[in-house]
């Protein structure tokens, strides 16, 4: 296949390089195999439908009162919207077309009561000026671990606010997702006739408070002076099972138009780039 020789011809080139003690350049998509672009028909809709299946499947576990299978429920759909899911959305990298895409942006984050397009503001933002003083996502990975888990307490409305008292063509967006977060969060906290939608607003606010830790504090050091350097590379079969497929952060900075699902393939095709160049991964579990 003609991406996979393109990669066999890449890994070549980096084994023979005749300076082993010099960083190689940086590969291409191209080098790597540009289907890692590319996802299945399969792959987008099963992305598109978790969300709504999450909270649908809340709603049925609070119902019956299986309140441990709906606290977990509620913890994978925080943590594969602002991760992946709406991660993906944020970059367009689902390849779906731009009307559906911007508005399941919106709609995937409000069930987490956040501004989809906030999020996509302060993340290409961060993308863009990281490590940085303006850059707001990623400030926690200058603070003190306990002040990242007091960060997570006022980030989501942090980065609401940022986005709303800037100009920017989605700013009558946020404006309108921020006033569907606030209306959302009224009517969960005055239903009284169950508690289900109460304990729903609570457990998907908590969940997002872990977010400057995982996205920001963990993954980024931002003492160093190079993009390899700026962001930690993870690996080990019991990181990937605890951050469930999600360690890639480094290589997603380096390569941020594809998607989550390509994630694990990128890193191994990046594996021996990563080695010429010196980087040390953080393991945990062969």
């Amino acid at each position: 296949m003609k991406e996979t020789e393109a990669f066999i011809s890449f890994n070549r080139r980096l084994t023979l390089n005749d300076q082993p003690t010099a960083a190689p350049p940086l590969p291409s998509l191209a080098d790597l195999g540009p289907e890692l672009s590319r996802i299945t028909t399969t792959q987008r809709i099963v992305s598109v439908i978790i969300p709504f299946a999450c909270v649908a499947l809340y709603v049925l576990f609070a119902s019956l009162r299986l309140w441990p299978l709906a606290v977990l429920t509620l913890m994978y759909l925080s943590f594969v919207t602002y991760g992946s899911i709406s991660h993906d959305l944020v970059h367009r990298t689902l390849g779906l077309p731009r009307a559906w895409n911007e508005v399941l942006l919106t709609l995937v984050e409000l069930l987490a009561f956040r501004s989809g397009h906030a999020y996509r503001l302060a993340h290409l933002h961060h993308h863009a000026r990281f490590p940085h003083d303006d850059d707001i996502e990623g400030a926690a990975a200058r603070m003190s671990f306990g002040r990242t888990l007091l960060e997570g307490i006022i980030f989501q409305p942090r980065i609401m606010f940022w986005a709303l008292t800037r100009q920017h063509r989605a700013r009558p967006t946020v404006i309108v997702e921020v006033l569907i977060v606030l209306s959302l969060l009224t009517a969960c906290f005055s239903i009284r006739s169950t508690p289900i939608f109460a304990v729903y607003a609570v457990l998907m606010i908590m969940g997002s408070w872990i977010i400057p830790l995982i996205t920001s504090y963990l993954p980024h050091n931002p003492q160093g002076q190079t993009p390899l350097a700026q962001t930690r590379l993870f690996r080990g079969r019991v990181l990937s099972i605890i951050a469930l497929q999600h360690l890639y952060h480094l290589e997603h900075h380096l390569y941020p138009s594809v998607p989550h699902q390509n994630w694990p393939k990128l890193a191994s095709r990046l594996d021996p780039y990563f080695k010429a160049a010196g980087v040390e991964p953080i393991v945990l579990g062969r």
